[in-house]
């Protein structure tokens, strides 16, 4: 089945709610029968549950309204990527499949989604530009992917640890981490790791060690798509990193998964992370104390005063080639967008949208959407809704687009980008040089060749630009 739907079919289907029509070959009292056809989605496990517990009711109530039998699986995250190789070499799967990193590397295997962007952005407003740096590929002209939502990836500490050493409001630089690592050591002996940053094969710390890399003025490629990543300022931070992790961390990072730094500090083992709201959302839910003493920071600056984060995750839908119900999944994505507001609720707040216009009161004029959205976002942060003490603990994410990137910053996270992220260069980069394998230089001299392997491979199929 083409992967390309017209804007008058688009608009229709979402509209009336109205599912495809087919002919079963057999006609009944000289009537066609609706056929219920099949949407089969892939979800990640949501670190918020009650999401979860939105999304799949939502997804089955849209599909009795439009004759469609929605069925929908979820995984792991780490399970991903290796479930996405498998349906691509079986060219079978599901119709819809959702990443929660740009899926760059995925573009020749999913259809061009160009005309669904169109016709949310005619709904709803633009999309914000780490989305579509996200899910755009300037050099093939596609949209590889369609980003429903972001989610912002400000410090997580605990305030009590932090005042008792005289930083009430957090850390500020990456300095202040080295600074405060030795004060917490002796002021709380009990906080096994005082900063909880992985060092290992997972998301949280591929998102940390760029954080880390920006921060200190580095790059893998520069915004022409060139790579970049064999440099001084990339060195520092190697160096910067393996000191922290020989002062403040322990050798537990190096094993870490997605979900060590939450547990972590939720047990108060360690008193600041690099991570989403997930770790405060579910001590909330568990009605643990540890809840009221999680606070949260803006990124930290490097030593030149630059700041950067990575959005926590992306969310990022794509559609096979081999799907047999594109034209489904595309609705399918119309209407979760119309009805975003909810999805933000049912995720406590974690995900952040990625048309803000789709969070503003319906009956809102198109040109003022997305405004209204922002003011919107910016409430629900500034007065909690789920009970944060105090109430304007979230306002910290109000401005988190002025310090969120994509994972290709200061370029797009083109197919090469992707790639680097889904097989952990940069985190294998900085562990190496932690634990003394190699030496920072010869650790940035490895990931050099790695790196410059990957982008020649996919410039060759003219996916990615730059020269270098």
């Amino acid at each position: 089945m083409s992967g390309k739907v017209t804007r008058r079919k688009l608009l229709k289907s979402a509209a009336t709610g109205a599912a495809a029509l087919a002919a079963t070959g057999a006609l009944k009292s000289g009537r066609v029968r609706a056929q219920t056809r099949t949407l089969r989605i892939l979800q990640w496990s949501h670190f918020v549950p009650a999401f979860d517990r939105w999304f799949d009711p939502f997804a089955r109530q849209w599909g009795r309204e439009n004759n469609v039998d929605v069925v929908v699986d979820h995984i792991g995250l780490a399970d991903l990527i290796p479930r996405a190789n498998a349906e691509v070499a079986a060219q079978a799967g599901h119709d819809l499949y959702q990443f929660l990193a740009p899926p760059g590397a995925f573009e020749p295997e999913v259809v061009d989604l160009a005309d669904l962007v169109r016709e949310v952005e005619g709904r709803h407003g633009p999309m914000v530009p780490l989305a579509r740096a996200s899910s755009f590929n300037r050099n093939t002209n596609k949209w590889f992917a369609f980003s429903d939502n972001w989610v912002p990836d400000p410090g997580d500490y605990l305030r009590s640890v932090w005042t008792a050493i005289g930083m009430p409001d957090g850390p500020k630089t990456w300095n202040d981490l080295l600074v405060a690592s030795p004060l917490i050591k002796r002021r709380f002996p009990e906080i096994q790791i005082p900063i909880g940053i992985g060092l290992s094969q997972e998301i949280d710390t591929n998102m940390a060690t760029r954080a880390l890399m920006w921060s200190y003025d580095a790059s893998v490629q520069d915004a022409m798509e060139n790579v970049t990543i064999n440099s001084p300022q990339t060195i520092e931070a190697v160096e910067f990193m393996s000191r922290l992790f020989r002062e403040g961390m322990s050798p537990a990072v190096l094993a870490w998964n997605a979900a060590s730094n939450n547990q972590t500090l939720i047990a108060r083992q360690t008193a600041y992370i690099l991570n989403s709201i997930s770790a405060y959302r579910t001590a909330q839910d568990n009605q643990l104390p540890v809840a009221d003493d999680i606070f949260f920071s803006e990124p930290l600056r490097g030593p030149r005063g630059t700041r950067w984060v990575g959005n926590h995750v992306m969310g990022c839908y794509v559609i096979w080639r081999f799907s047999r119900s594109q034209d489904l999944a595309k609705q399918f994505l119309i209407a979760l967008v119309d009805n975003y507001r909810e999805a933000v609720l049912a995720s406590k707040l974690y995900n952040f949208p990625s048309f803000y216009g789709s969070v503003a009161e319906r009956g809102v004029p198109l040109a003022q959407r997305p405004a209204g959205g922002q003011r919107w976002v910016q409430q629900v942060t500034a007065n909690d809704p789920f009970g944060s003490r105090p109430p304007d603990k979230l306002a910290i994410l109000n401005n988190a687009l002025e310090w969120s990137t994509n994972i290709g910053h200061p370029g797009p996270a083109n197919p090469a980008a992707s790639e680097i992220f889904d097989t952990f260069v940069v985190t294998d980069l900085f562990a190496r040089a932690a634990t003394g394998q190699l030496t920072p230089r010869a650790a940035v001299e490895e990931a050099e060749r790695r790196v410059k392997a990957i982008f020649a491979k996919w410039r060759q199929r003219g996916l990615v630009g730059g020269s270098r």
